[in-house]
């Protein structure tokens, strides 16, 4: 498929773009890229729609920006700047991990231009309770922000990778090759330094864009296996004003990948609604 390049909030884009009627955007998390929608993006394009992946802020062959700035509003500030650049007004927002709270942080900045808000894997930042089980969960948060985290993830051929994709969806058995796409992306010059960006932006209070509460229609998809349980997304139901559907999927933190005829048939019923 041809990649196709656009700028955005002072970035050049890279993104992957299949059909045509109302956008959607899904965007990627960590460790991922655009790739990560394989399945889905033939799949939602063709019920009708114009789906878009980009590869996100710093994710070879996006550009890496100058200054680092991986906060959580500058994320939901590229949302929201690809639409624009993309000729639309709105979009629906598909966000998974880090994807998933540019989405929430887009939604927040920008309500008007959010059309439907889909969440994979992270419920709202702001119902978060840190226990120890949750600490332990996300204790990459730590690790990933430190000096020498970059030699961690390359050593043995990015082995950490995998074994990341493992703890976070521990019930999957990952077919060969699956990372090869994020392992090429972070081989690029620069690549990796710069997405482990993305960790050291985390702060121990969320930001301003996670903090209110969500104005436009929502669903968060969650994994019955996955580090952070379906009862989260319960008790994030009041952080949301106009509509809220909890999609309980089976699977880890890659739910979508690790069962994506599942997760294609759930989605397209949620999508089904907003088609032209």
């Amino acid at each position: 498929m041809e990649t196709k390049f656009i700028t955005a909030n002072g970035l050049r884009f890279a993104y992957l773009e299949e059909g045509t009627g109302p956008l959607v955007l899904l965007v990627h998390g960590f460790p991922d890229t655009a790739h990560t929608w394989d399945e889905v993006r033939p799949a939602i394009a063709a019920l009708g729609f114009r789906v878009v992946s980009p590869f996100t802020r710093a994710y070879a062959p996006t550009e890496i920006p100058k200054a680092e700035d991986y906060g959580a509003d500058t994320l939901g500030a590229d949302v929201l700047a690809l639409i624009a650049a993309l000729g639309e007004e709105s979009a629906i927002v598909v966000g998974h991990d880090f994807g998933a709270g540019a989405a929430f942080a887009a939604a927040s900045l920008g309500p008007s231009h959010v059309r439907l808000l889909v969440t994979v894997a992270i419920p709202h930042p702001a119902s978060a309770v840190p226990t120890p089980r949750l600490l332990w969960a996300v204790r990459h948060f730590f690790t990933l922000s430190r000096a020498g985290a970059a030699a961690t993830i390359r050593a043995g051929g990015f082995a950490h990778i995998d074994e990341l994709v493992a703890r976070w969806s521990p019930g999957w058995n990952v077919p060969a090759g699956e990372t090869d796409a994020v392992k090429r992306a972070l081989r690029e010059p620069g690549c990796l330094e710069a997405v482990l960006g993305y960790y050291r932006a985390l702060g121990v209070r969320p930001p301003k864009s996670h903090r209110g509460r969500i104005k436009v229609p929502s669903v968060a998809f969650a994994g019955t296996t996955d580090v952070v349980a379906p009862e989260a997304y319960e008790r994030a139901r009041s952080r949301y004003t106009a509509g809220y559907e909890i999609v309980v999927m089976p699977g880890g933190h890659f739910m979508h990948r690790e069962h994506p005829a599942h997760f294609i048939r759930e989605l397209s019923r949620v999508l089904a609604p907003y088609r032209a």
